[in-house]
């Protein structure tokens, strides 16, 4: 096998950075770590629901690092209007995320019922965004629905959008279980689905005792993480990198007290993004994948998105061991610990 791999414009089709100085940090990580394309959350705090500040935003972006192309989403609120849709489609803004509310980190303005959003669907319908869907409902004690089972649930949500809505592209976020590449795979082609790469790696039993491990959704059970890394190997076109990568700072993720001198909870995050790629290709070597790399972080995503790939922003990869900090330090006294810390990986990029 060949010591070098060379992927053209490798994609990541789910990435948080954040705002203010942690911003400052972590946006330089996008690059940093292979991407040169880069779907952007908006889950920030107030949440983005309008073009005018999604704009604002990507402009913040482009100031700390212009050579990324970053692609905007807004928040599905109710400022979210029809017409609003059409704004942001002019403006160039990609997509639309859906939080169901409470799930996971800055999703207190998450929505509780898709049918009042119809109306918006059907304007992004027609004007070509996509609806990026946080897969899981909240916990519910009296149904038996907790953060181990609430993929899962959500699961019908997302089949009756995409009969209700068959032209609008609909993209699952993040899956985790073996019901979700499932279903997605037996819906139409205008439903996708995103894998991070830490699901690739993780089950319960590694999340539990580690609290830089903790994410929404969950990790799941072994049989959950082979299916996600079978549908890598299949080449299935419906399933691309969106890698999730959520800085938190230590405080977030270490035990505290709140200031009613409870223990504080830990964040919901894992951060990639200072070296994705590579880890991506580690992984999927790790389990007979690295022939399906391009198409996995590259082929699959842009042709869902329409988002072509340049020759001159292709990437080289070079077997070589690097070990992963176990500490990454910003501005203002900023600090992350990444996902893997300490570990090594087996790839490289070139900087021939």
């Amino acid at each position: 096998m060949s010591d070098t791999i060379t992927i053209p414009s490798p994609a990541d089709f789910h990435v948080h950075v954040r705002q203010g100085a942690m911003c400052e940090l972590v946006t330089p990580h996008v690059a940093q770590g292979g991407i040169r394309t880069a779907y952007v959350m908006p889950n920030l705090v107030p949440p983005i629901t309008s073009t005018s500040r999604a704009l604002e935003y990507k402009a913040e972006l482009e100031k700390i690092d212009p050579k990324t192309q970053w692609l905007m989403t807004l928040y599905l609120h109710p400022d979210v209007t029809p017409d609003e849709i059409r704004k942001a489609a002019k403006a160039g803004i990609k997509g639309v995320k859906s939080y169901p509310r409470g799930v996971t980190t800055n999703s207190n303005s998450g929505i509780e019922d898709y049918s009042v959003y119809y109306p918006v669907f059907e304007a992004m319908e027609e004007e070509g965004l996509v609806l990026n869907l946080h897969g899981e409902v909240p916990s519910d004690p009296a149904k038996n629905i907790s953060i181990l089972n609430a993929e899962k649930h959500f699961l019908t949500h997302l089949t009756k959008l995409a009969d209700d809505f068959p032209k609008l592209r609909i993209v699952l976020e993040h899956a985790t279980t073996a019901e979700a590449i499932s279903t997605v795979s037996s819906l139409p082609s205008n439903v996708a689905c995103t894998i991070t790469a830490h699901h690739l790696w993780l089950t319960i039993d590694t999340v539990a005792p580690q609290p830089h491990h903790f994410c929404k959704p969950l990790a799941k059970e072994p049989k959950d993480r082979q299916a996600l890394q079978d549908a890598i190997k299949s080449g299935n076109p419906k399933f691309f990198l969106g890698s999730d990568s959520a800085p938190h700072p230590t405080s977030s993720k270490a035990p505290g007290l709140t200031d009613d001198g409870e223990p504080s909870p830990c964040a919901a995050g894992v951060y990639t993004s200072p070296f994705l790629v590579p880890l991506v290709a580690t992984l999927l070597e790790s389990f007979g994948a690295l022939d399906k790399l391009e198409g996995f972080i590259s082929a699959h995503g842009r042709k869902f998105y329409g988002e072509p790939a340049k020759e001159s922003d292709s990437l080289t990869l070079k077997r070589e061991k690097t070990k992963v900090p176990g500490l990454i330090r910003g501005q203002g006294g900023v600090e992350v610990v990444p996902f893997w810390a300490g570990k090594e990986l087996e790839w490289a990029i070139s900087q021939s």
